[in-house]
């Protein structure tokens, strides 16, 4: 893989994931380092000053009052971070720390922050080397930034704590240094404060979930269009006129999906035949305004991502030759979207999950046999796996509720609102990785309803034909006597997880939104 070269302009978001997940390296570009200099030349100006300048010469947060001398200033910028280094709980994951640690690479990059490019030469060292620091789950009020998840990163710099090497195991910072020849880090002025005033953690989980979250959609557009096959629903509904006179790009594009992904179908247009109704219910006929409606909330979390992508967070920040303190660490903007997001993952869970129940009830599924059983009564069918479903959904709807709300104040009343965007981020973590599982259980339940109801007179659409295809080749086993059906349900997972339920799609409808 190519390396991603660092400007002193913003990278873009597939390079920020290409190092946090693919493992690409760094390489610092001639005008990141001009540009660094630049601002340390600023800096070492101020510090030969008498009056204190904030984050220079001076203590932080609270202690902000008391003036440092110069032969203090070095152990200043150490201590913060060994101080700040101060995270708890189950370690991190290490593409996230490798996001938090690139992200902070190219704002000190940005020429910003006054850090000397001897500093971003060992940061990008670290990445290059596969060097993870160990960081911890709890640690971040997300103001001023993600103070202990950098200092944990910031403190490996310095060859100490430690960290994980490129062969998976932690040892000590100072070992796994060496054994790359990199040198530590002796920190100057100013450069230890900003190795750790930054929103990087929660700007790169925000990065990688907007990533995910787009992925899952589609998923959840294409098992809706199953489930309403398999339903016999109708597509009319779906029809393009239909949305433009409620204009939501989303809802559109997941109403063009479904259609897309039914086209060609024998089994939509039957709902008047043995057991007729004039509407299918909310979950099957509303799933492209709810599936919109988030797409529409995912594209202004994006927005939001690559302001802040094109940001330099850093309290003080160089600007104009002179050094100036601002409030720009604060998470909020971050953290609104992050649990705005949660809220959305929510909602497109439980509506999958009524999609799934629907299927398995034999007065809501049109003939389909109870809980798509083989023999109900001797057979169970899918019944627990609904129960499972519902249990993740109900996991989801405490997950939405926001943490950006919870401000606690901190730094004895100096930081006295925080955004808690850390917090949001990683509960969102969390509800990508359970929306991935109720949208793989609903994929097995239609897929299996659609074996049972097709025939040489309803068969499904050549998409979904190429779906059931790629479900069975992946594990998921068809119609019959009850089995063991956790491995078949993380198949259905897997498939989801690694988007190969969307190629499976696409291979017939082309490009899906």
């Amino acid at each position: 893989m190519q390396s991603v070269v660092v400007h002193s302009t913003p990278p873009t978001v597939a390079e920020v994931v290409a190092v946090a997940r693919g493992g690409a390296g760094v390489e610092l570009a001639d005008d990141a380092l001009a540009a660094m200099a630049s601002a340390r030349r600023v800096i070492e100006r101020l510090a030969a000053r008498t009056e204190p300048v904030y984050g220079v010469s001076t203590g932080f947060g609270a202690l902000a009052v008391r003036s440092i001398e110069p032969d203090l200033r070095a152990r200043l910028q150490r201590n913060i971070v060994r101080s700040h280094a101060a995270g708890l709980g189950p370690r991190v994951e290490r593409e996230v720390v490798r996001a938090l640690m690139f992200l902070r690479l190219k704002t000190v990059a940005s020429g910003h922050t006054g850090v000397r490019p001897e500093v971003a030469h060992a940061m990008a060292a670290l990445l290059n080397a596969g060097i993870t620091p160990v960081v911890h789950e709890h640690g971040s009020l997300g103001c001023s930034g993600d103070l202990a998840p950098l200092a944990h990163c910031a403190l490996t710099l310095l060859g100490e704590g430690e960290a994980e090497g490129p062969d998976g195991r932690v040892r000590s910072a100072a070992e796994l240094l060496a054994e790359h020849g990199i040198a530590p880090v002796e920190l100057r002025e100013k450069e230890g404060l900003a190795l750790l005033n930054g929103t990087d953690g929660m700007l790169g989980m925000l990065l990688m979930a907007c990533s995910d979250l787009g992925r899952l959609i589609t998923s959840v557009d294409i098992t809706a269009a199953l489930t309403l096959e398999a339903l016999l629903g109708t597509d009319r509904v779906l029809d393009a006129e239909l949305h433009a006179v409620r204009p939501h790009p989303g809802q559109a594009a997941s109403a063009d999906n479904m259609l897309r992904v039914l086209a060609g179908s024998g089994l939509t247009g039957h709902h008047q035949d043995t057991a007729p109704r004039v509407q299918d219910a909310y979950s099957v006929r509303c799933a492209p305004q709810v599936a919109g409606a988030g797409r529409d909330t995912l594209a202004h979390a994006r927005a939001v991502a690559e302001r802040e992508l094109a940001a330099a967070v850093d309290n003080p920040v160089v600007v104009d030759g002179r050094v100036a303190s601002n409030g720009n660490f604060h998470g909020a903007p971050l953290g609104y979207v992050l649990d705005f997001l949660a809220i959305a993952v929510a909602d497109l869970a439980s509506m999958a999950e009524r999609r799934t129940d629907r299927l398995l009830d034999r007065h809501r599924s049109h003939g389909l046999p109870p809980f798509l059983a083989d023999d109900a009564g001797v057979d169970s069918g899918l019944m627990i796996a609904q129960y499972t479903q519902a249990a993740l959904v109900s996991d989801l709807k405490r997950l939405a509720a926001p943490a950006s709300v919870d401000s606690i104040p901190s730094s004895a009343m100096q930081e006295d609102h925080v955004s808690m965007g850390w917090s949001a981020a990683r509960k969102l973590r969390t509800a990508l990785d359970l929306l991935t599982r109720v949208i793989g259980i609903e994929l097995y339940a239609a897929a299996r309803a659609l074996e049972l109801r097709a025939s040489a007179e309803l068969r499904p659409a050549p998409a979904t034909r190429a779906v059931l295809a790629a479900a069975r080749g992946a594990g998921l086993g068809g119609p019959g006597p009850d089995r063991f059906l956790a491995p078949e349900l993380a198949a259905a997972e897997a498939l989801v997880r690694d988007g190969g339920l969307v190629r499976a799609a696409e291979r017939v409808t082309g490009p899906l939104a």
